[in-house]
């Protein structure tokens, strides 16, 4: 599994536990939903700046949303 694909799945798993629709992050983030559903699939690379944004309204800090057995 390559990076994008990591970071698009832990986006998505911290979302599903908080119980946020694509939608709801991407209003949180400042970012648009196109662009959180195509980080999610994998389609993306994001930015540092962007997934800071995005752990930040999952409640998360950078180093909480990499300490993932996903990462591993």
């Amino acid at each position: 599994m390559d990076i994008k694909s990591k970071i698009g799945n832990r986006i998505k798993e911290l979302r599903e536990i908080n119980k946020m629709s694509q939608k709801e992050l991407a209003y949180s983030s400042d970012l648009d939903r196109s662009y959180i559903a195509s980080v999610e699939n994998g389609q993306r690379n994001i930015s540092i700046v962007n997934i800071e944004k995005i752990a930040i309204a999952l409640g998360e800090n950078l180093v909480t949303f990499f300490n993932s057995k996903i990462f591993k």
